[in-house]
């Protein structure tokens, strides 16, 4: 089973979701790439505190024309939010998924008050923020930590970022 790291990236006419499909949580490369792209009449506007309602009919687009079918879902944002009971972008994922595939969201930026994993990767002080859906996030902590690349940010979450901004 494949485990795939998702990414969106918007545009003014629509948005490009993208897929990076790996067995191993250190895999240097993706074994698959997947691009869907969404219309402008189906990006919903984005709403403050909401971004979940513009984001996850993008994701879901990519999850149904993935290649096979995910073990795992990783996320560029916050599966929760606050103290780990107010459900972010990535627990939306989870639910829509029916609880059946494991979400690990990786987010750059502290959200206010959020209750996350911080994990430091290469030579960065400053920490991934980890939370996870369907998996305990000191097992998401560890897996994100053990991702391939030198840098902050995982080798292959860069290359879904930037498989969707040059799609």
């Amino acid at each position: 089973m494949m485990m795939y790291c998702l990414d969106v990236h918007y545009r003014a006419a629509g948005a490009v979701a993208g897929a990076a499909g790996f067995a191993r949580w250190d895999d240097a490369s993706a074994s698959s790439l997947t691009v869907v792209a969404i219309p402008a009449g189906r990006v919903a506007a984005y709403v403050p505190g909401e971004l979940y309602r513009r984001e996850l009919p993008c994701l879901l687009a990519v999850v149904a024309k993935l290649p096979e079918p995910p073990a795992l879902l990783v996320i560029d944002g916050y599966v929760w939010l606050g103290d780990g009971s107010r459900p972010g972008l990535g627990a939306h994922l989870f639910e829509a998924l029916d609880g059946r595939v494991p979400v690990v969201g990786v987010a750059k930026a502290k959200f206010r008050a959020a209750i996350a994993a911080d994990v430091l990767r290469g030579r960065s002080r400053r920490p991934l923020h980890v939370t996870a859906a369907g998996l305990a996030w000191a097992d998401a902590a560890a897996a994100v930590a053990s991702m391939h690349g030198r840098h902050r940010i995982p080798t292959l979450l860069q290359r879904v970022d930037r498989l969707c901004r040059d799609a």
